[in-house]
């Protein structure tokens, strides 16, 4: 028996996990409570508004999805707020169209990856030119600025030892779906609520992984500084029985981080993808409905105030 989820259903998961990412308060990160490194929560509602429908098309291949999306999002607020969310968004709902009779997102995934062709690497590649992130740089091998020759999975395969999105290809998104998943379905446990979720799932990716964003603009010491704050963080945030008595400290490492200019963007991706890839699995499970990230998501438009309000 085939599972299907509807594009509807892929389209509230989708934008949910996105908004849930924005009112997180994620130090270092632009969020409804703080703007920084010069972005606004509001460009980031933008942007998740407008990938929907390019990354949930039926039958679109990934690299379609990535460069459609990335399109809508230059239209729409002209920087790049969301390049890592969509590289590892598009794969996932990819392999959750897929008309497929596994009831477990990986197998699917791993499917999906294995067949990505070089079409998908040039269209990725166009897509990561139009989005210019900052501190790219450049590679010996398959460089984004030429024509790629090889498969998108390859393309990713040579960037893993070096970028934390690549490695996800690389590896069939293991670290999203055994630290992230993982701590982020925790949470929602324990407190009920998808900021939260993201917020574990964060913390969790930054005590274990340098932010490869970090390491480009500043150096692997000082994202493994970053890195060893945020495990004492996690470690006061697995020990707490209220996510608000963390706020003080929430808040003041972001100000600091901000005011240093450090931005551990890839993390706040990899969330995004975790919360993700948590809701899609649901469905696939049968266990979520689809109602639940509907009324989170109306409530958000109707009353987006930041978490700790």
């Amino acid at each position: 028996m085939l599972n299907i989820i509807s594009r509807e259903q892929l389209a509230q998961a989708l934008q949910s996990a996105c908004l849930a990412e924005i009112r997180s308060p994620k130090p270092g990160n632009v969020s409804i409570s703080s703007a920084g490194h010069g972005m606004t929560a509001q460009q980031f509602a933008a942007s998740a508004r407008v990938i929907v429908a390019p990354l949930t098309v039926p039958r679109a291949s990934v690299g379609e999805r990535i460069l459609r999306a990335v399109q809508e999002t230059q239209q729409e607020v002209g920087c790049n707020t969301n390049l890592g969310i969509v590289l590892l968004a598009a794969p996932l709902l990819c392999a959750a169209q897929q008309q497929d009779s596994a009831r477990a997102l990986p197998p699917r995934l791993h499917r999906v990856l294995e067949g990505l062709t070089p079409r998908d690497a040039e269209l990725a590649y166009q897509a990561i030119r139009l989005a210019k992130p900052a501190g790219l740089g450049h590679s010996p091998r398959f460089d984004v600025s030429e024509k790629p020759r090889v498969t998108l999975l390859a393309a990713m395969q040579e960037a893993s030892n070096r970028d934390s999105i690549a490695r996800q290809y690389a590896n069939g998104f293991a670290d999203v779906f055994d630290v992230g998943v993982v701590h982020a379905r925790e949470a929602l446990a324990r407190f009920a609520s998808e900021e939260w979720a993201v917020l574990s799932a964060y913390l969790a990716f930054l005590a274990r992984f340098p932010d490869s964003h970090v390491i480009r603009k500043f150096g692997m010491e000082s994202a493994r500084e970053v890195s060893s704050r945020a495990a004492q963080l996690e470690s006061a945030w697995r020990r707490s029985d209220s996510p608000q008595a963390l706020m003080p400290q929430l808040l003041a490492w972001d100000a600091e981080l901000k005011h240093a200019g450090i931005n551990p963007g890839t993390t706040a991706d990899l969330s995004v993808a975790s919360l993700l890839a948590l809701r899609l699995q649901d469905f696939l499970e049968g266990r979520f409905t689809g109602c639940e990230a509907k009324h989170a998501s109306h409530r958000r438009k109707t009353n987006p105030q930041p978490i700790g309000a």
